[in-house]
């Protein structure tokens, strides 16, 4: 009895510490390519964690092009920084986390259930790059349901709505201040325009 302890306890031991030394390889950095293992458990852990209510929800918004687009406008506003507006994660940001930003795209997301969708969310993922959104009101929680049915839209996204979503993006202080001194040199060029033609018609 105390020799099969002894096993169980060594056992133990070096369970934790092959999970920790799997974990922590690289050091603290997150440039550490995840292993097929650490995705697989990420996974299962995170479907595992939200809570059992939530998973059953089901999205009271109609699947009209009116919400989708809705979600669209959301989604490039406030998501696709990380996310991209296709939602393959393939951004300055996405792919520098750890774990990665997910291909939402994938059957990994697309398999979850609204209710599941719904919660990340609202909720957000500890220990990942996902912050919770909305503020738990109404307005709020209309907003993500539409954010579900955007993201169920994805893998059907056209060239015309991503070219949409880019005018939507948020814009830096250097694109902003180029955007405007482009409105400037274009006005200008008009007036000088004018001048060139005369300054239009005189009575």
């Amino acid at each position: 009895m105390k020799t099969a302890a002894i096993v169980l306890l060594v056992v133990a031991v070096g369970l934790a510490a092959g999970t920790a030394a799997l974990l922590l390889r690289g050091g603290i950095g997150a440039r550490v390519e995840p292993t097929p293992i650490e995705k697989a458990v990420a996974r299962s852990l995170r479907r595992l964690l939200i809570e059992g209510s939530a998973r059953g929800l089901q999205n009271p918004l109609p699947n009209t092009p009116e919400v989708v687009h809705t979600g669209l406008a959301h989604f490039a506003d406030h998501c696709s920084m990380c996310h991209a507006n296709d939602g393959s994660g393939q951004t300055a940001m996405g792919p520098n986390f750890h774990p990665r930003t997910p291909d939402l795209r994938s059957s990994d997301t697309q398999g979850l259930t609204d209710g599941e969708l719904l919660y990340i969310i609202e909720q957000g993922v500890r220990f990942t790059g996902m912050p919770a959104w909305g503020d738990g009101g109404e307005e709020s929680r209309q907003a993500s349901w539409a954010l579900v049915r955007f993201i169920r839209h994805l893998p059907a996204l056209t060239t015309a709505e991503r070219l949409e979503m880019e005018s939507m993006n948020p814009k830096s202080r250097e694109e902003r201040e180029e955007e405007k001194a482009e409105e400037r040199f274009l006005e200008g060029k008009g007036e000088d325009r004018a001048k060139r033609s005369g300054g239009g018609h005189h009575h």
